[in-house]
């Protein structure tokens, strides 16, 4: 059985929440579970998150693979940094380390500019 560390949809239509669930691989996205490690909301600003930390170090010892998703959010709260130097002995009052700010995106193409070149018609 291959366990994945992946998002599970919940919440209603337009609505959109995540639970970060440890899932078997082969079942669907909002099938049975084994455990629930945390929650995602992207709708909120800046989008928030909560990760159990030890539970998803556990699952990844277990061999459990991490989607990229869940993978991004791993790195914007610097989790990969956090483990190495739980395995060096430091302790996470030692290490400082804050959550990374959300990465800033371009906005989406409307699409109004291709729409009007469309229209007109071509001069040659």
């Amino acid at each position: 059985m291959s366990v994945k560390i992946r998002l599970a949809r919940v919440g209603r239509r337009n609505v959109s929440r995540f639970r970060v669930v440890a899932i078997d691989g082969r079942t669907q996205r909002d099938g049975k579970f084994l455990e629930v490690i945390g929650t995602y909301n992207p709708q909120a600003t800046p989008k928030q998150f909560t990760l159990n930390s030890d539970r998803i170090a556990y699952w990844m010892e277990k061999g459990a693979e991490v989607s990229e998703t869940v993978h991004n959010l791993l790195k914007q709260d610097r989790f990969f940094e956090k483990l190495e130097g739980k395995k060096k002995g430091l302790s996470l009052e030692n290490m400082t380390l804050e959550r990374l700010p959300e990465r800033k995106r371009k906005p989406k193409n409307t699409g109004k500019k291709n729409k009007e070149e469309a229209s007109k018609p071509a001069t040659a």
